[in-house]
């Protein structure tokens, strides 16, 4: 049970992750039919002699075989459009952080704030306090305010990176060079996890990436100091 219960979508985050999470379980259940219906006309040719001396042609079925088909990519290609533009809409951004991709941390750049930039490293495994992951936890995590517009500009310094934290639905190339941008709503408080999803070196498993959401008050408290 332990196996199964990880083969999922981790809980989302974001209101973004939310339509991803519906998108896979609507084209799931797409799959899911057309299996059946396959399945179902296989067990049916094995268990008849395909013997019918009247049947000359069959353009019913020809017809059906070809509808069906195009009907089924039309219900999986328009919720795909329209969650490919919510991706890459940014809305209004209240706040503007940018991140760097070094070999092998990431430093963060929060524009709309003077002198406000750090370093984020992996912590050690033999400083990690209780309830920490290994491998998964930082000395300087990212603190966003949750239910506000964040606008990410994500960038490399030296070879290609990758920023990505699956509970948000996010992953944005950082190429040397280059600015990719993507947009973030937190919609609940907690700690979410992400790595760098480009194969960028030696150290590249272990540039860990940590945001923490937190209320927009305690957001302001952390500015202060």
């Amino acid at each position: 049970m332990a196996t199964w219960s990880n083969i999922n979508l981790q809980d989302s985050s974001s209101p973004l992750m939310e339509q991803m999470t519906f998108f896979h379980d609507h084209a799931l259940m797409i799959l899911v039919g057309i299996t059946i219906l396959v399945g179902y006309t296989m067990m049916s040719a094995m268990n008849n002699k395909l013997l019918n001396r009247n049947l000359l042609e069959g353009q019913t079925i020809e017809l059906i075989w070809t509808t069906l088909p195009a009907i089924t990519l039309v219900f999986i290609a328009l919720p795909s459009l329209r969650l490919l533009y919510l991706m890459d809409e940014v809305n209004n951004p209240m706040i503007t952080i940018k991140a760097v991709g070094h070999q092998w941390y990431w430093s963060y750049e929060y524009s709309d704030f003077k002198n406000l930039e750090f370093d984020s490293y992996m912590k050690p495994t033999n400083e990690l306090e209780e309830n920490e992951f290994r491998l998964l936890e930082v000395d300087n995590r990212t603190i966003l305010p949750m239910n506000t517009q964040v606008r990410i500009l994500v960038t490399a310094a030296d070879v290609l990176h990758s920023w990505a934290i699956p509970s948000l639905g996010i992953k944005i190339d950082g190429a040397p060079g280059r600015l990719n941008q993507g947009s973030i709503n937190l919609s609940r408080p907690g700690l979410l996890f992400g790595q760098c999803s480009e194969i960028c070196g030696a150290n590249h498993s272990f540039m860990p990436i940590v945001v923490e959401s937190v209320s927009l008050k305690q957001f302001m408290n952390w500015l202060k100091n």
